[in-house]
């Protein structure tokens, strides 16, 4: 019988840019996935946060970009607790699965295997194999957001139709 479970997984990233951002999460999702067998028509929704620190992207453009296109997907920012690891986005899929609760795996990679050590061994993993097979699922179409470019061409095309 299937359940909503719930799927957890957390990434450091090298620096607050979109780059840095979108290929952690990508990584940490892609190793979601394909441990546990996850297909997008059996995801309820997945919930995306990121440390304070990290603006400069939404992580969940990251599953758009793996063709994740009709998921529930929402953005949010961690707590801001004293002494937090820094620069880490985490994600939470909701998974409707046969699976119970003890067969989840959950992922914790870098610097973000200290959240959880009592769930941070994974089998091991062919990395090159892996980033083939994020590759290989790379949607062409979503973009990094161009939040703020975007609003200064909007807001100067709507100043150059007032003075015309």
């Amino acid at each position: 019988m299937q359940q909503c479970r719930g799927v957890r997984g957390a990434i450091t990233v090298d620096a607050n840019t979109p780059e840095a951002i979108l290929e952690g999460t990508r990584l940490l999702l892609a190793m979601m996935i394909r441990q546990n067998g996850i297909e997008e028509r059996d995801v309820a929704s997945v919930i995306f946060t990121t440390t304070p620190d990290l603006t400069a992207e939404f992580p969940a453009l990251a599953a758009r970009q793996l063709g994740w296109m009709q998921a529930a997907l929402l953005c949010g920012h961690e707590m801001t607790v004293p002494g937090a690891l820094g620069r880490c986005v985490r994600i939470l899929i909701h998974w409707n699965t046969d699976k119970p609760a003890d067969q989840i795996i959950h992922v914790y990679l870098r610097d973000a295997e200290r959240l959880r050590p009592d769930l941070s061994s994974l089998p091991p993993v062919d990395w090159d194999e892996l980033e083939r097979w994020i590759q290989s699922h790379l949607n062409p179409t979503p973009q990094p957001s161009a939040r703020t470019s975007s609003r200064s061409d909007s807001r100067a095309a709507s100043s150059e139709q007032k003075t015309s």
